[in-house]
């Protein structure tokens, strides 16, 4: 009787590994293919919305400081923040709507101070935002978007509008550093335009890593 217990254990013990180690070849294999197709130069993500672009129009409609309107925001910075319309302010002078106060002095839109503007890139977050939101930036952002592949491209169809873009375009990626561990340029670290995979990034087999 004690025999065909621990028999009977046995085998379910048995029965649960291999069920273990089969559920985790599954989710190994699964995931490993998802990563893969986003890797994948051949694998195209589609936009679920039209990207809303930034007009000259809402410029002048939008220089005001009128209360009623709400801003969106970098939000991180602990000194420089930049709004929705491209303007730049102390973290001080932000008003409660999110957006910058367009009556202080210090208060700029389409910023591009420690901007190059041979490379695109710039020394300062907020600045680098604040110049990518200019709406002549459109034709570059757009070559920026054409050109995306695998992860990157997922990344930019994520976005809803001009603005957006320009905050995750600005961010530090892969393309800014080499050797996975220094900045290329530690200066202007923050780029909008077209950058590309460092020589100490590319596969042997020539593609980049985005």
């Amino acid at each position: 009787m004690l025999g065909a217990v621990i028999r009977f254990i046995r085998r379910r013990i048995v029965l649960g590994i291999i069920f273990f180690l089969s559920l985790t070849y599954f989710l190994v294999s699964l995931f490993g293919r998802g990563s893969q197709l986003l890797d994948s130069d051949e694998f195209e993500i589609k936009r679920q919305h039209p990207l809303i672009w930034r007009s000259l129009q809402e410029d002048s409609s939008n220089r005001t400081n009128d209360l009623s309107i709400s801003c969106r925001n970098s939000v991180q910075g602990k000194v420089l923040i930049v709004d929705d319309r491209g303007f730049v302010c102390q973290r001080s002078d932000l008003l409660w709507t999110g957006c910058c106060n367009i009556e202080t002095p210090n208060t700029k839109q389409y910023l591009c101070e420690t901007c190059n503007p041979q490379t695109n890139c710039c020394a300062i977050y907020e600045y680098c935002v604040s110049c990518c939101s200019n709406p002549n930036k459109r034709e570059l952002l757009e070559r920026v978007i054409s050109k995306s592949k695998g992860r990157q491209s997922a990344v930019f169809a994520s976005v809803r509008d001009h603005f957006e873009l320009c905050l995750v375009k600005c961010r530090t990626n892969s393309h800014s550093v080499q050797h996975e561990n220094k900045y290329r340029d530690p200066k202007t670290k923050h780029c909008y335009g077209e950058t590309e995979a460092h020589e100490s990034q590319k596969e042997v087999a020539g593609n980049s890593v985005l």
